[in-house]
């Protein structure tokens, strides 16, 4: 039986085949996606897109929500409960919206505020030029020691004591370390500033135990819900409750209008799974993964940025292979395998080059892909790079792909064969 979407609209619903296709038999290695549940596509795609609830659970501005206070209540339970934290707004629509909530609920414009650079692994949330963050704010960026790699805690110190910020983030996009929380706790505490940290991309990992939290040591806590934690595209604050009031009035009326519940619903679906005891097993796979794929690749011949990872993402240096991340991102993308090009420390290529490509292994890991396969696709990473413009070679690599992935089914049923 044709689907409604199928029938009404065929050429949406051609679209969303090929789309679900290029996911079904592709390999997804950007590290900040991931593959959702049916549950979620299923909360995300109900009928509770219809409701406006402007306003928090009980202090809504419209009539006819104590139906979906409940799940609004329900995903802020499970998340205070997932992380261990006192206060929770589910309400952000993105990382970024989270992030620009939590600025305005602490500092003013023209603060100073520090964070890390975006050239080094930081985001464009945290002070890029372009953003609102480096618009509205005087910024002040640490980086990463030439030498490792790695956020140098004796610079961070060093900057904070001489600018004084009102507020500090800790946080990447293209880090593959571990943070020192504490290390950032103290700082802050030493010059007086709110400390932030965006775990946007490690909040599956926090959640079930595989990297540091932060919790016991910021004010504030921003992340989405769709990279590690495997939710709907959204995002959340989290915050000590003396913050609280402040973060509720950024999100609305500060920045938002009506939140979007069933994207809502579909947070507390992915919060519930998240809770599981299968999910501890997901996250330390996650890593295992990632360091696997990593040490293949410098088997291979890469340069792996820090000589590692300790998360869900690595960064390879393309200098060595003498080639930039924009042709590498386009060569694997051809025979199926999706990364992007991403600066490395001290690049001397522009930010639309790039010497690097970032990858990650939450979305493989999901499938059930093993170390094994990480090696693999490691050689499948090699073959394509090496073998670009040589279409004999490259069609080989995309058999090798597609058969990799079609052994671990994703959203086989959703396929329709005409």
């Amino acid at each position: 039986m044709k689907s409604t979407l199928q029938t009404t609209d065929p050429a949406v619903f051609k679209i969303i085949q090929r789309e679900t296709e290029r996911q079904e038999f592709g390999l997804e290695m950007i590290p900040s996606e991931n593959y959702v549940s049916e549950a979620v596509l299923e909360a995300n795609g109900s009928v509770l897109t219809n409701k406006y609830a402007e306003g928090l659970p009980g202090k809504r501005y419209y009539g006819g929500c104590h139906v979906v206070d409940e799940i609004e209540d329900l995903a802020r339970e499970r998340c205070k409960q997932l992380f261990g934290c006192e206060f929770v707004n589910v309400q952000p629509h993105s990382g970024a919206t989270a992030n620009q909530a939590a600025y305005e609920s602490v500092v003013s414009f023209g603060d100073t505020v520090m964070g890390m650079r975006l050239d080094q692994g930081g985001h464009l949330t945290h002070g890029s030029p372009v953003n609102f963050s480096g618009r509205n704010y005087k910024i002040v960026a640490y980086g990463v020691r030439q030498s490792d790699q790695q956020v140098d805690p004796d610079e961070v110190r060093s900057l904070a004591l001489q600018h004084r910020p009102k507020l500090i983030i800790v946080g990447a996009s293209a880090y593959p370390r571990r943070f020192d929380f504490a290390m950032f706790r103290k700082v802050a505490d030493e010059v007086g500033a709110i400390l932030l940290a965006d775990i946007a991309h490690y909040a599956g990992l926090v959640a079930a135990g595989a990297y540091p939290s932060p919790i016991q040591h910021c004010d504030i806590v921003t992340t989405t819900t769709h990279k590690t934690l495997r939710g709907p595209r959204s995002g959340i604050i989290m915050a000590r409750e003396a913050h609280a009031k402040a973060i509720n009035k950024s999100v609305f009326p500060g920045l938002q209008g009506g939140p979007h519940m069933h994207t809502i619903a579909a947070k507390a679906v992915a919060f519930g799974e998240a809770l599981r005891p299968e999910f501890k097993d997901y996250a330390r796979r996650i890593i295992e993964n990632a360091q696997t794929l990593a040490a293949e690749l410098q088997r291979l011949g890469f340069t792996i940025v820090s000589g590692g990872t300790d998360s869900h993402l690595l960064l390879v240096d393309l200098r060595p292979a003498d080639i930039t991340g924009k042709d590498a991102e386009k060569a694997l993308d051809a025979v199926g395998i999706t990364v992007n090009k991403n600066t490395i420390p001290f690049d001397p290529q522009p930010p639309t080059v790039c010497s690097g490509i970032r990858m990650g292994t939450p979305a493989l890991t999901t499938r059930g892909m093993n170390q094994a396969d990480m090696k693999s696709i490691a050689s499948f990473i090699r073959e394509a790079i090496d073998a670009r413009g040589q279409e004999n070679k490259l069609n080989s690599v995309r058999d090798k792909v597609r058969s990799l992935s079609s052994r671990y089914p994703l959203y086989r049923d959703r396929l329709v064969r005409e």
